[in-house]
């Protein structure tokens, strides 16, 4: 493991518990940002091959729509798993 990355992990175990969950807080939040962007650029490069087929571009309210479906799936999915 590179030098830069234990000199981390010995300052986050040194710190006390609170701060360590702040830190987790910290790195789901960017890793989640992480994966937003990785989505845009994976939207993004198919959009070309889209607009070559002929694809309809979609206006900003079906754009809306499809965004709070996929929302809404994810949440029944997460609702269901807790269940179990």
């Amino acid at each position: 493991m590179p030098s830069d990355k234990q000199i981390l992990i010995e300052k986050i175990q040194a710190l006390p518990a609170e701060r360590i969950a702040e830190i987790e807080d910290f790195v789901d939040f960017i890793a989640g940002k992480t994966r937003r962007l990785e989505a845009v650029d994976r939207l993004l490069a198919v959009a070309p091959a889209l607009e070559a087929a002929g694809a309809p571009r979609l206006s900003e309210e079906e754009i809306d729509a499809e965004v709070k479906a996929v929302r809404a799936a994810r949440r029944n999915r997460s609702a269901g798993a807790d269940r179990s």
